[in-house]
Protein backbone atom coordinates (compact mmCIF):
# COMPACT_ATOMS: atom_id res chain seq x y z
CA UNK A 1 0.00 0.00 0.00
CA UNK A 2 1.34 3.42 -0.82
CA UNK A 3 1.25 5.71 2.19
CA UNK A 4 1.87 9.36 2.32
CA UNK A 5 4.49 10.90 4.57
CA UNK A 6 4.24 14.09 5.75
CA UNK A 7 7.41 14.99 8.03
CA UNK A 8 6.67 18.17 10.24
CA UNK A 9 10.06 19.68 11.49
CA UNK A 10 9.83 22.38 14.57
CA UNK A 11 12.63 25.10 13.91
CA UNK A 12 12.96 27.88 16.32
CA UNK A 13 14.86 31.12 14.79
CA UNK A 14 16.02 33.04 17.13
CA UNK A 15 17.18 36.96 17.05
CA UNK A 16 20.01 38.00 19.27
CA UNK A 17 19.66 42.12 19.57
CA UNK A 18 21.10 43.72 16.56
CA UNK A 19 20.28 40.92 13.69
CA UNK A 20 16.84 41.15 13.30
CA UNK A 21 16.22 41.72 9.66
CA UNK A 22 14.77 44.95 8.65
CA UNK A 23 11.71 43.08 6.44
CA UNK A 24 10.20 41.03 8.87
CA UNK A 25 6.72 40.63 7.75
CA UNK A 26 5.56 41.18 11.41
CA UNK A 27 6.89 41.89 14.98
CA UNK A 28 7.97 38.89 16.69
CA UNK A 29 7.27 36.69 17.90
CA UNK A 30 5.64 34.94 14.73
CA UNK A 31 5.32 31.12 13.31
CA UNK A 32 5.45 30.35 9.44
CA UNK A 33 5.08 27.33 8.27
CA UNK A 34 6.15 26.32 4.27
CA UNK A 35 5.64 23.16 3.26
CA UNK A 36 7.81 21.18 0.12
CA UNK A 37 7.12 18.55 -1.75
CA UNK A 38 10.46 16.13 -1.59
CA UNK A 39 10.29 14.73 -5.07
CA UNK A 40 10.72 11.17 -4.42
CA UNK A 41 8.93 8.99 -6.69
CA UNK A 42 5.52 8.68 -7.27
CA UNK A 43 4.25 5.85 -5.50
CA UNK A 44 5.15 7.58 -2.12
CA UNK A 45 4.76 11.02 -1.85
CA UNK A 46 6.58 13.00 0.81
CA UNK A 47 5.89 16.39 2.17
CA UNK A 48 8.13 18.40 4.27
CA UNK A 49 6.50 20.62 6.67
CA UNK A 50 8.97 23.03 8.30
CA UNK A 51 6.85 24.70 11.81
CA UNK A 52 9.13 27.78 12.09
CA UNK A 53 9.01 30.11 15.09
CA UNK A 54 10.70 33.48 14.82
CA UNK A 55 11.82 34.86 18.20
CA UNK A 56 13.59 36.74 20.23
CA UNK A 57 16.30 35.25 22.60
CA UNK A 58 15.65 35.51 26.15
CA UNK A 59 18.49 36.97 28.56
CA UNK A 60 19.88 33.95 29.60
CA UNK A 61 20.38 32.71 25.93
CA UNK A 62 21.62 36.35 25.07
CA UNK A 63 24.62 36.12 28.08
CA UNK A 64 25.15 32.47 26.25
CA UNK A 65 26.00 33.87 23.41
CA UNK A 66 28.14 36.45 24.95
CA UNK A 67 30.72 33.57 24.71
CA UNK A 68 34.29 33.94 23.20
CA UNK A 69 34.11 30.88 20.96
CA UNK A 70 31.34 29.13 19.15
CA UNK A 71 31.93 26.06 20.91
CA UNK A 72 31.39 27.60 23.69
CA UNK A 73 27.86 28.89 22.99
CA UNK A 74 26.84 26.06 21.40
CA UNK A 75 27.52 24.36 25.05
CA UNK A 76 25.96 26.59 26.76
CA UNK A 77 22.69 27.38 24.73
CA UNK A 78 22.63 23.29 24.82
CA UNK A 79 21.56 23.52 28.45
CA UNK A 80 18.71 26.40 27.41
CA UNK A 81 17.02 24.75 24.33
CA UNK A 82 14.62 22.68 23.34
CA UNK A 83 16.73 18.97 23.17
CA UNK A 84 13.53 16.48 21.64
CA UNK A 85 14.71 14.70 18.82
CA UNK A 86 14.23 16.43 15.83
CA UNK A 87 13.85 19.39 16.81
CA UNK A 88 16.28 22.31 15.22
CA UNK A 89 16.77 26.07 16.96
CA UNK A 90 19.10 28.52 14.96
CA UNK A 91 20.26 31.66 16.83
CA UNK A 92 20.97 34.41 14.38
CA UNK A 93 23.78 36.71 15.70
CA UNK A 94 24.55 40.11 14.27
CA UNK A 95 26.91 40.52 11.48
CA UNK A 96 29.76 41.53 13.14
CA UNK A 97 29.73 39.23 15.82
CA UNK A 98 32.95 37.96 16.75
CA UNK A 99 31.89 34.89 17.85
CA UNK A 100 31.80 33.18 14.01
CA UNK A 101 35.28 32.92 12.64
CA UNK A 102 36.10 35.10 9.60
CA UNK A 103 34.81 33.74 6.45
CA UNK A 104 32.42 32.11 8.08
CA UNK A 105 28.61 32.67 8.08
CA UNK A 106 26.80 29.61 9.67
CA UNK A 107 27.94 27.36 12.69
CA UNK A 108 26.61 23.84 13.09
CA UNK A 109 27.37 22.89 16.84
CA UNK A 110 27.47 19.27 18.30
CA UNK A 111 23.66 19.19 19.07
CA UNK A 112 20.77 20.21 17.49
CA UNK A 113 21.33 24.23 17.36
CA UNK A 114 23.42 26.51 14.91
CA UNK A 115 24.67 29.74 14.62
CA UNK A 116 23.77 31.83 11.71
CA UNK A 117 25.62 35.18 10.88
CA UNK A 118 22.64 38.00 10.12
CA UNK A 119 23.28 39.57 6.47
CA UNK A 120 20.88 40.54 3.98
CA UNK A 121 16.92 40.66 4.32
CA UNK A 122 14.94 37.59 5.02
CA UNK A 123 14.72 36.24 1.94
CA UNK A 124 18.98 35.78 2.27
CA UNK A 125 18.02 34.20 5.70
CA UNK A 126 15.37 31.90 4.96
CA UNK A 127 17.84 30.48 2.21
CA UNK A 128 20.34 29.75 4.85
CA UNK A 129 17.96 28.49 6.57
CA UNK A 130 16.95 25.90 4.13
CA UNK A 131 20.26 24.93 3.61
CA UNK A 132 20.89 23.89 7.38
CA UNK A 133 18.05 22.07 7.86
CA UNK A 134 19.05 20.11 4.64
CA UNK A 135 21.88 19.64 6.34
CA UNK A 136 20.95 18.62 10.16
CA UNK A 137 17.50 16.96 9.73
CA UNK A 138 16.85 15.27 5.88
CA UNK A 139 17.24 15.76 2.33
CA UNK A 140 15.24 13.98 -0.55
CA UNK A 141 18.26 12.16 -1.19
CA UNK A 142 18.38 10.53 2.75
CA UNK A 143 14.49 10.00 2.38
CA UNK A 144 15.17 8.29 -1.28
CA UNK A 145 17.61 6.40 0.34
CA UNK A 146 15.33 4.80 2.90
CA UNK A 147 12.78 4.09 0.29
CA UNK A 148 15.42 2.61 -1.90
CA UNK A 149 13.16 -0.66 -2.49
CA UNK A 150 10.46 1.43 -3.63
CA UNK A 151 12.32 4.31 -6.13
CA UNK A 152 13.24 2.63 -9.38
CA UNK A 153 17.51 2.37 -9.15
CA UNK A 154 18.03 5.08 -11.73
CA UNK A 155 16.43 8.05 -9.49
CA UNK A 156 18.60 6.40 -6.53
CA UNK A 157 22.36 8.27 -5.83
CA UNK A 158 25.45 6.57 -5.62
CA UNK A 159 25.39 6.40 -1.53
CA UNK A 160 21.42 4.50 -1.65
CA UNK A 161 22.52 1.56 -1.69
CA UNK A 162 25.58 1.43 0.36
CA UNK A 163 23.88 2.26 3.79
CA UNK A 164 22.87 -0.64 5.72
CA UNK A 165 19.29 -1.81 6.05
CA UNK A 166 17.09 -0.67 8.99
CA UNK A 167 16.94 -3.07 11.28
CA UNK A 168 16.41 -3.73 15.44
CA UNK A 169 19.57 -4.62 15.93
CA UNK A 170 23.24 -5.40 14.24
CA UNK A 171 25.91 -7.12 15.21
CA UNK A 172 29.58 -5.48 14.56
CA UNK A 173 32.51 -8.29 14.59
CA UNK A 174 36.67 -6.74 14.29
CA UNK A 175 38.39 -9.60 12.86
CA UNK A 176 42.61 -9.80 12.69
CA UNK A 177 43.76 -11.57 10.10
CA UNK A 178 47.43 -12.98 10.39
CA UNK A 179 48.02 -15.13 7.12
CA UNK A 180 51.55 -15.29 8.64
CA UNK A 181 52.15 -15.95 12.33
CA UNK A 182 56.01 -17.17 11.78
CA UNK A 183 57.14 -13.93 11.01
CA UNK A 184 54.41 -12.20 12.94
CA UNK A 185 53.47 -12.35 16.74
CA UNK A 186 50.50 -9.18 16.09
CA UNK A 187 49.07 -8.36 19.47
CA UNK A 188 46.27 -5.64 19.29
CA UNK A 189 44.20 -4.45 22.12
CA UNK A 190 40.80 -4.60 20.55
CA UNK A 191 38.94 -4.63 24.20
CA UNK A 192 40.09 -1.54 25.45
CA UNK A 193 39.53 0.10 21.61
CA UNK A 194 36.52 -1.06 21.49
CA UNK A 195 35.36 0.22 25.03
CA UNK A 196 37.36 3.60 24.60
CA UNK A 197 36.12 4.53 20.97
CA UNK A 198 33.27 2.34 19.53
CA UNK A 199 31.52 2.17 22.95
CA UNK A 200 30.69 6.10 22.96
CA UNK A 201 29.14 5.54 19.68
CA UNK A 202 27.01 2.52 20.11
CA UNK A 203 25.92 4.17 23.25
CA UNK A 204 24.84 6.87 21.22
CA UNK A 205 23.03 4.54 19.00
CA UNK A 206 21.67 2.81 21.47
CA UNK A 207 18.18 4.15 20.81
CA UNK A 208 18.19 3.46 16.75
CA UNK A 209 19.53 -0.53 17.71
CA UNK A 210 20.92 -2.59 19.65
CA UNK A 211 23.99 -3.37 18.94
CA UNK A 212 26.42 -6.76 19.98
CA UNK A 213 30.33 -6.55 19.28
CA UNK A 214 32.48 -9.33 19.32
CA UNK A 215 36.20 -9.76 18.26
CA UNK A 216 38.64 -12.93 16.51
CA UNK A 217 42.34 -13.32 15.61
CA UNK A 218 42.70 -15.70 12.57
CA UNK A 219 45.54 -17.23 11.67
CA UNK A 220 46.41 -18.56 7.58
CA UNK A 221 43.69 -16.54 6.33
CA UNK A 222 44.99 -14.60 2.99
CA UNK A 223 43.28 -12.18 0.57
CA UNK A 224 42.71 -14.52 -1.72
CA UNK A 225 44.42 -12.10 -4.41
CA UNK A 226 47.53 -12.08 -5.07
CA UNK A 227 48.65 -8.71 -5.24
CA UNK A 228 51.04 -7.23 -7.90
CA UNK A 229 54.89 -6.25 -7.33
CA UNK A 230 55.75 -3.05 -8.28
CA UNK A 231 59.17 -2.69 -8.70
CA UNK A 232 59.66 1.62 -8.39
CA UNK A 233 58.51 1.53 -4.94
CA UNK A 234 59.20 -2.39 -4.33
CA UNK A 235 56.06 -2.86 -2.78
CA UNK A 236 52.71 -4.80 -3.49
CA UNK A 237 50.14 -3.16 -4.44
CA UNK A 238 46.39 -4.30 -4.73
CA UNK A 239 44.62 -2.56 -7.45
CA UNK A 240 40.91 -1.12 -7.53
CA UNK A 241 38.75 -3.70 -9.67
CA UNK A 242 40.22 -6.50 -7.49
CA UNK A 243 39.48 -5.73 -4.27
CA UNK A 244 35.77 -7.14 -4.55
CA UNK A 245 37.38 -10.48 -5.39
CA UNK A 246 39.15 -10.06 -1.53
CA UNK A 247 36.40 -10.61 -0.20
CA UNK A 248 34.67 -13.93 -1.10
CA UNK A 249 37.26 -16.16 0.27
CA UNK A 250 37.62 -13.84 3.40
CA UNK A 251 34.59 -13.97 4.30
CA UNK A 252 34.24 -18.15 4.56
CA UNK A 253 36.85 -17.92 7.09
CA UNK A 254 34.36 -15.43 9.29
CA UNK A 255 31.91 -17.74 10.10
CA UNK A 256 29.93 -15.34 11.95
CA UNK A 257 27.11 -13.83 9.87
CA UNK A 258 25.33 -17.49 9.05
CA UNK A 259 24.18 -17.88 12.68
CA UNK A 260 23.18 -14.37 12.94
CA UNK A 261 19.62 -13.14 12.98
CA UNK A 262 20.71 -9.27 12.26
CA UNK A 263 23.14 -7.68 9.55
CA UNK A 264 26.53 -8.30 10.45
CA UNK A 265 28.95 -5.58 9.91
CA UNK A 266 32.84 -6.88 9.48
CA UNK A 267 35.61 -4.64 10.26
CA UNK A 268 39.08 -6.58 9.20
CA UNK A 269 42.92 -6.00 9.68
CA UNK A 270 45.13 -7.60 7.42
CA UNK A 271 48.54 -7.82 8.33
CA UNK A 272 50.08 -8.83 5.02
CA UNK A 273 52.76 -12.14 5.16
CA UNK A 274 56.33 -11.30 4.88
CA UNK A 275 56.67 -11.91 1.32
CA UNK A 276 54.21 -9.76 0.36
CA UNK A 277 54.98 -7.09 2.61
CA UNK A 278 54.60 -3.91 2.51
CA UNK A 279 51.16 -4.03 0.90
CA UNK A 280 49.45 -0.67 -0.86
CA UNK A 281 45.77 -0.36 -1.73
CA UNK A 282 45.42 2.19 -4.95
CA UNK A 283 42.66 4.15 -6.19
CA UNK A 284 41.24 4.45 -9.52
CA UNK A 285 44.00 6.59 -10.78
CA UNK A 286 46.38 3.90 -9.60
CA UNK A 287 47.70 6.42 -6.49
CA UNK A 288 48.30 4.81 -3.03
CA UNK A 289 44.90 5.47 -0.50
CA UNK A 290 45.87 7.45 2.41
CA UNK A 291 44.28 4.85 4.77
CA UNK A 292 45.06 2.23 3.04
CA UNK A 293 41.79 0.71 3.82
CA UNK A 294 38.49 0.17 1.62
CA UNK A 295 34.81 -0.60 2.54
CA UNK A 296 32.58 -2.83 1.20
CA UNK A 297 28.81 -1.38 0.73
CA UNK A 298 26.08 -3.18 3.74
CA UNK A 299 29.11 -5.12 4.75
CA UNK A 300 32.05 -3.49 6.30
CA UNK A 301 35.73 -2.70 5.78
CA UNK A 302 39.26 -3.99 5.11
CA UNK A 303 42.25 -2.34 6.16
CA UNK A 304 45.63 -2.94 5.42
CA UNK A 305 48.32 -2.80 8.17
CA UNK A 306 52.15 -3.21 6.81
CA UNK A 307 54.67 -3.97 9.20
CA UNK A 308 58.72 -2.98 8.78
CA UNK A 309 60.77 -5.47 7.44
CA UNK A 310 62.43 -7.33 10.36
CA UNK A 311 66.50 -6.85 10.23
CA UNK A 312 68.53 -10.27 9.07
CA UNK A 313 69.65 -10.54 12.33
CA UNK A 314 65.89 -10.77 14.22
CA UNK A 315 64.21 -13.66 15.47
CA UNK A 316 61.24 -14.72 14.22
CA UNK A 317 57.98 -14.31 14.87
CA UNK A 318 58.60 -10.46 14.97
CA UNK A 319 55.99 -9.18 17.64
CA UNK A 320 53.86 -6.24 16.30
CA UNK A 321 52.02 -4.03 18.65
CA UNK A 322 49.19 -2.58 16.45
CA UNK A 323 48.33 1.25 16.95
CA UNK A 324 44.86 1.13 17.55
CA UNK A 325 44.31 4.52 17.21
CA UNK A 326 45.22 5.34 13.68
CA UNK A 327 42.90 1.58 13.39
CA UNK A 328 40.06 2.81 15.12
CA UNK A 329 39.79 6.71 13.08
CA UNK A 330 39.72 3.89 9.92
CA UNK A 331 36.90 1.71 11.23
CA UNK A 332 35.17 4.22 13.19
CA UNK A 333 35.06 6.54 9.37
CA UNK A 334 34.08 3.42 7.57
CA UNK A 335 30.84 2.65 10.57
CA UNK A 336 29.68 6.60 10.21
CA UNK A 337 29.57 5.82 6.08
CA UNK A 338 27.94 2.44 6.42
CA UNK A 339 24.99 4.14 8.23
CA UNK A 340 24.81 6.70 6.14
CA UNK A 341 26.46 9.62 8.83
CA UNK A 342 29.24 10.77 6.24
CA UNK A 343 29.61 14.34 6.12
CA UNK A 344 28.03 15.83 2.84
CA UNK A 345 29.78 18.74 0.44
CA UNK A 346 29.27 21.67 2.25
CA UNK A 347 29.10 25.48 1.40
CA UNK A 348 32.73 27.02 2.17
CA UNK A 349 31.27 29.60 5.13
CA UNK A 350 29.72 26.05 7.09
CA UNK A 351 31.57 24.92 9.92
CA UNK A 352 30.66 22.08 11.35
CA UNK A 353 31.72 21.49 15.18
CA UNK A 354 33.67 17.57 15.09
CA UNK A 355 31.12 15.27 17.28
CA UNK A 356 34.18 14.55 19.46
CA UNK A 357 34.21 11.02 21.38
CA UNK A 358 30.89 10.60 20.75
CA UNK A 359 31.71 9.85 17.28
CA UNK A 360 28.07 11.53 16.35
CA UNK A 361 26.59 14.47 16.85
CA UNK A 362 22.76 14.95 17.97
CA UNK A 363 21.48 15.87 15.06
CA UNK A 364 23.63 13.38 13.25
CA UNK A 365 21.69 10.84 15.19
CA UNK A 366 18.29 13.04 14.48
CA UNK A 367 18.79 12.03 10.45
CA UNK A 368 19.35 8.73 11.02
CA UNK A 369 15.90 8.27 12.69
CA UNK A 370 14.04 10.02 10.24
CA UNK A 371 15.22 7.89 7.45
CA UNK A 372 14.79 4.93 9.65
CA UNK A 373 11.09 5.67 10.78
CA UNK A 374 10.57 6.26 7.09
CA UNK A 375 12.27 3.30 5.83
CA UNK A 376 10.65 1.02 8.79
CA UNK A 377 6.74 2.32 7.85
CA UNK A 378 7.64 1.48 4.15
CA UNK A 379 8.81 -2.51 5.08
CA UNK A 380 5.53 -3.07 7.31
CA UNK A 381 3.79 -1.78 4.46
CA UNK A 382 5.54 -4.07 2.26
CA UNK A 383 5.61 -6.78 4.86
CA UNK A 384 1.92 -6.95 5.42
CA UNK A 385 1.06 -6.45 1.46
CA UNK A 386 3.11 -9.38 1.22
CA UNK A 387 1.12 -11.39 3.87
CA UNK A 388 -2.06 -10.73 2.36
CA UNK A 389 -1.25 -11.67 -0.88
CA UNK A 390 -0.43 -14.84 0.13
CA UNK A 391 -3.22 -15.73 2.29
CA UNK A 392 -5.11 -14.58 -0.83
CA UNK A 393 -3.27 -17.98 -2.73
CA UNK A 394 -3.54 -20.30 0.41
CA UNK A 395 -7.33 -21.33 0.71
CA UNK A 396 -7.17 -22.91 3.24
CA UNK A 397 -4.78 -20.91 6.01
CA UNK A 398 -6.50 -20.57 9.26
CA UNK A 399 -5.41 -17.53 11.24
CA UNK A 400 -5.38 -17.54 14.78
CA UNK A 401 -6.51 -15.10 16.67
CA UNK A 402 -2.81 -13.82 17.97
CA UNK A 403 -1.84 -13.31 14.43
CA UNK A 404 -4.47 -11.44 13.55
CA UNK A 405 -3.66 -9.58 17.07
CA UNK A 406 -0.09 -8.91 15.35
CA UNK A 407 -1.31 -7.45 12.13
CA UNK A 408 -3.75 -5.19 13.89
CA UNK A 409 -0.96 -4.05 16.22
CA UNK A 410 1.66 -3.30 13.37
CA UNK A 411 -0.87 -1.20 11.31
CA UNK A 412 -2.71 0.46 14.55
CA UNK A 413 1.43 1.60 15.35
CA UNK A 414 2.49 2.54 11.52
CA UNK A 415 -0.69 4.62 11.67
CA UNK A 416 0.60 5.95 14.85
CA UNK A 417 4.25 6.34 13.53
CA UNK A 418 2.84 8.83 10.55
CA UNK A 419 0.68 10.57 12.87
CA UNK A 420 3.31 11.04 15.02
CA UNK A 421 5.88 12.10 12.07
CA UNK A 422 3.43 14.39 10.70
CA UNK A 423 2.81 16.09 14.36
CA UNK A 424 6.83 16.62 14.80
CA UNK A 425 7.31 13.98 17.48
CA UNK A 426 10.30 12.57 15.92
CA UNK A 427 11.14 10.33 19.13
CA UNK A 428 7.59 8.91 19.51
CA UNK A 429 7.09 7.77 15.93
CA UNK A 430 10.32 6.34 15.59
CA UNK A 431 9.51 4.00 18.62
CA UNK A 432 5.81 3.35 16.75
CA UNK A 433 7.58 2.44 13.56
CA UNK A 434 10.05 -0.27 15.54
CA UNK A 435 7.36 -1.61 17.08
CA UNK A 436 5.04 -1.99 13.71
CA UNK A 437 7.91 -3.75 12.24
CA UNK A 438 8.21 -6.12 15.48
CA UNK A 439 4.91 -6.77 15.02
CA UNK A 440 4.96 -7.33 10.63
CA UNK A 441 7.34 -9.71 11.37
CA UNK A 442 6.29 -11.66 14.22
CA UNK A 443 3.00 -11.82 11.70
CA UNK A 444 4.70 -13.03 8.81
CA UNK A 445 7.01 -15.64 10.26
CA UNK A 446 4.52 -17.16 12.94
CA UNK A 447 5.11 -21.05 12.79
CA UNK A 448 1.05 -21.49 12.28
CA UNK A 449 1.60 -19.73 8.77
CA UNK A 450 4.74 -21.60 8.23
CA UNK A 451 3.91 -25.03 7.96
CA UNK A 452 0.98 -24.53 5.65
CA UNK A 453 3.37 -22.72 3.03
CA UNK A 454 5.03 -26.46 2.40
CA UNK A 455 1.58 -28.33 2.76
CA UNK A 456 -0.12 -28.03 -0.43
CA UNK A 457 -3.10 -30.22 -1.76
CA UNK A 458 -0.91 -32.56 -3.91
CA UNK A 459 0.76 -33.29 -0.68
CA UNK A 460 -2.39 -34.02 1.31
CA UNK A 461 -3.30 -37.01 -1.12
CA UNK A 462 0.43 -37.97 -1.07
CA UNK A 463 0.50 -38.84 2.50
CA UNK A 464 -3.17 -39.91 2.82
CA UNK A 465 -3.68 -42.17 -0.05
CA UNK A 466 -0.87 -45.09 1.52
CA UNK A 467 -3.02 -44.86 4.89
CA UNK A 468 -6.41 -45.24 3.76
CA UNK A 469 -5.73 -47.38 0.86
CA UNK A 470 -5.18 -50.99 2.58
CA UNK A 471 -8.03 -50.28 4.79
CA UNK A 472 -10.23 -49.01 1.78
CA UNK A 473 -9.43 -51.97 -0.12
CA UNK A 474 -11.38 -54.67 1.96
CA UNK A 475 -14.17 -52.40 2.34
CA UNK A 476 -13.90 -51.89 -1.75
CA UNK A 477 -14.22 -55.89 -2.49
CA UNK A 478 -17.13 -56.70 0.43
CA UNK A 479 -19.21 -53.60 -1.84
CA UNK A 480 -18.87 -54.85 -4.84
CA UNK A 481 -19.45 -58.15 -3.11
CA UNK A 482 -22.86 -56.93 -2.13
CA UNK A 483 -23.85 -55.23 -5.13
CA UNK A 484 -23.18 -58.40 -6.86
CA UNK A 485 -25.01 -60.78 -4.74
CA UNK A 486 -28.37 -57.85 -4.78
CA UNK A 487 -28.38 -57.97 -8.93
CA UNK A 488 -28.12 -61.91 -8.38
CA UNK A 489 -31.23 -62.35 -6.23
CA UNK A 490 -32.90 -60.11 -8.62
CA UNK A 491 -32.00 -61.96 -11.84
CA UNK A 492 -33.38 -65.46 -10.24
CA UNK A 493 -37.27 -66.08 -10.56
CA UNK A 494 -38.86 -66.93 -7.20
CA UNK A 495 -39.93 -70.37 -6.71
CA UNK A 496 -43.63 -70.56 -6.39
CA UNK A 497 -45.18 -74.05 -4.56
Amino acid sequence: ASAQFQLALPVAVVFAPGSVPGDLPRPLPFRDVREMELSVNLRTPVTSRYEMIYRSTTAQEEAALGAATAREADAALHLLQDTSLGSLTMYVVPETSSLLPQGISVYVGKHRSALVRAGGGLAALRTRLQQLTQVMSFTASSITAALSDRVPDDQLGPDARRQLKSSLGYEITFSLLNPDPKSHAVEWDIEGAVNRYVQPVLDKLSLVANFSVDSQILYYAVLGVTPRFDKESSSFLLSTHSLPHVINPVEARLGSSAASLYPVLNFLLYVPERSHSPLYIQDKDGAPVSTNAFHSPRWGGIMVYNVEAPSPQASLPLRVDVDMVRVMEVFLAQLRLLFGLSREELPPEFLLERPGNEGLADWELDRLLWAHTVENIATVSTTLTSLAQLLDKIGNIVIKDDVASEVYRAVASAQSAMAELAAGHLHSAFLASKEAVTSSERAFFDPSLLHLLYFPDDQKFAIYIPLFLPMAVPILLSLAKIVRETRQRKKEPTKMD
